[in-house]
């Protein structure tokens, strides 16, 4: 599987497992978690179109990892509730 392939199941993971209990949180959660939903659906988008161009590859890697650090940043805040 390639590189990209596997961030985006590890995200799509990491996805699933925070929705319901966004769905439950404070204000502040929900506004991080409507600022990763717009990155994610990018992200797909983008996920998609990966085989056209290596700088692109690059360049959603970085946007992968930005989405992994506020999904955790979210688990660990729900986590403190």
């Amino acid at each position: 599987m390639k590189e990209i392939e596997q961030l985006v199941a590890e995200l799509k993971q990491l996805r699933d497992e925070l929705a319901l209990r966004v769905h439950l949180a404070s204000m502040e959660i929900h506004q991080d978690w409507n600022k990763l939903e717009k990155d994610w659906r990018q992200f797909k988008t983008r996920a998609a179109l990966d085989e056209t161009a290596e700088g692109v590859s690059e360049a959603l890697g970085q946007v992968g990892q930005e989405l992994r650090a506020g999904y955790r940043r979210i688990r660990k805040a729900l986590e403190e509730d």
